[in-house]
């Protein structure tokens, strides 16, 4: 399982010793929720705080759309040049365009599904995509409680990325904690994004290590 703990739940007041923090302690990739306080009722970081982050990252970042205006904010982050850009296919009408878009970049699409999403929503877009993130909370805060059913929608996925595409990834996001992570394993999750319980433990690299099943 690779571990992408989310920067929502860091102390940005010492960002830059928490992401080198996180780094050192193991993670695989550093998770980074890009609202705009109309797709969700949040607003969090633009560019002039993510480039640094970058600069001081020695893991890839994978970068969280949770906007309205996705193509917009797929040219400002681009040049951050993080490893994924995820977008919500509930706000955007030519999907196929903007994985494209990202592609051009030399960035890895993926696609976010809320929690009321079904997976064959998607179907059809699979096999142009590196991966899906299923939300396993609504999206918008850090810190919450884990939807269940999420395990069962990763299972429905899992048998739609078999027929579509094997080498697309799933990536769950949301209260994922060492008391569900083997059951998001079990379900044919590859990636979990973590937030409150990596930088809500004191040591990290424990709390890492417990979600790398």
């Amino acid at each position: 399982m690779l571990v992408a703990p989310s920067i929502l739940s860091a102390d940005f007041g010492n960002l830059a010793n928490e992401i080198k923090a996180i780094c050192d302690g193991g993670c695989d990739l550093i998770h980074v929720d890009v609202m705009d306080g109309h797709f969700v009722p949040n607003m969090t970081i633009g560019p002039v705080v993510v480039n640094p982050v970058a600069k001081v990252a020695t893991k890839p970042l994978d970068i969280h759309l949770m906007v309205e205006d996705n193509t917009f904010f797929v040219e400002l982050f681009a040049p951050c040049k993080p490893l994924y850009i995820s977008f919500h296919i509930e706000s955007e009408n030519h999907p196929h365009r903007l994985i494209q878009k990202i592609r051009d970049y030399g960035i890895k699409p993926a696609i976010v599904l809320n929690p009321h999403t079904p997976p064959e929503a998607i179907e059809y877009l699979l096999e142009d995509l590196d991966m899906v993130l299923l939300m396993s909370v609504n999206p918008g805060f850090g810190g919450q409680k884990f939807i269940p059913s999420v395990i069962e929608k990763a299972k429905k996925l899992k048998e739609l990325i078999n027929k579509r595409n094997p080498n697309c990834l799933i990536q769950v996001d949301g209260g994922v904690n060492d008391k569900n992570i083997h059951d998001l394993k079990e379900a044919g999750v590859d990636v979990v994004v973590a937030g409150s319980y990596v930088f809500g433990n004191s040591d990290y690299s424990k709390a890492i290590k417990s979600l790398q099943v």
